[in-house]
């Protein structure tokens, strides 16, 4: 099986505030922090540091040098890169004194895929290959659409959550990774159990991982419901707590681990990610994940 993860990169300005702004304050930043993330890029960090060997597929811009090398020195493969002479994806972050944080996306190059460029990307996957996406670039409708016809096992993290997700076939989607905000969206309820049987009965034949925050998180296929709570640490930045969840979810998953082992292992690396400032930096390792865990 190979892995392929079709996803957005950005530069990541991370501002330290007392608390999250408000409509019409001003308030003083005490730092600001630039780091490499986006989700795409946060989950192929997690992927390879949990021991998958993952291709990135994605457009970086004329300020992506620095994202190219993050994900060289993370031992992705990046043949399929490619730049654009513009400006890339970033965001502006607010992080509170709480670890919280509050996030403005600008798409940038992550909203410049075509067609063809999706073609010449999946060309090199088929049948049993495993394809990760977020909904943080364009086309998603026709990326999940050429994979599913090759027969690749897709999984989505359905965040942003927007209209753009509403135009996919998302019968196509094998596993759903989201968060209770987008399980919410998604069903009108903010009820674990609830969100949990209406994915079911609206996709019956995907698996769902639900995150709870520090409530922990679930699996559900429809035939085993399994619940993990979360590990108690003091967190500092939550900003790739999810990215990570999905990264080691998939991996352990990957790596022959039941949904039980995968749940735990995914939660252990999150709560090692909270207690670090930055996105791909905060990431830890599987050996750190297993190390703690014993």
């Amino acid at each position: 099986m190979k892995v392929l993860n079709f996803g957005s990169f950005n530069l990541d300005n991370v501002y330290t505030l007392d608390h999250i702004v408000t409509g019409g304050e001003t308030i003083q930043s005490s730092r600001l922090e630039t780091f490499c993330g986006g989700k795409g890029l946060n989950q192929s960090v997690a992927l390879s540091r949990a021991g998958i060997n993952v291709w990135h597929a994605g457009i970086i811009g004329q300020d992506g040098k620095i994202l190219l090398d993050t994900c060289k020195n993370s031992g992705i493969n990046t043949d399929l890169i490619r730049q654009l002479p513009v400006k890339g994806g970033h965001t502006v972050i607010q992080v509170d004194k709480n670890g919280q944080n509050s996030i403005i996306l600008y798409g940038g190059t992550n909203l410049m895929h075509t067609k063809e460029y999706i073609n010449e990307v999946l060309k090199n996957f088929g049948k049993g290959d495993c394809l990760i996406l977020q909904n943080e670039i364009n086309l998603l409708d026709y990326i999940i659409d050429s994979a599913y016809e090759k027969g690749m096992f897709i999984e989505l993290n359905p965040s942003p959550f927007n209209l753009q997700i509403r135009k996919c076939n998302l019968s196509k989607i094998h596993l759903f990774m989201m968060n209770e905000i987008e399980g919410q969206q998604f069903t009108g309820s903010n009820v674990p159990d609830e969100i949990l049987e209406n994915m079911r009965i609206n996709f019956p034949n995907a698996a769902v991982v639900l995150t709870l925050g520090n409530h922990g998180a679930y699996y559900y296929d429809g035939r085993q419901k399994i619940f993990q709570g979360i590990f108690k640490v003091n967190a500092v930045d939550t900003t790739a707590a999810g990215d990570t969840f999905t990264g080691f979810f998939m991996a352990s998953v990957i790596n022959g681990k039941t949904p039980e082992e995968a749940l735990r292992i995914a939660s252990k690396a999150a709560s090692i990610a909270v207690t670090r400032p930055g996105a791909v930096p905060s990431i830890p390792t599987i050996t750190e994940v297993i190390e703690e865990l014993e």
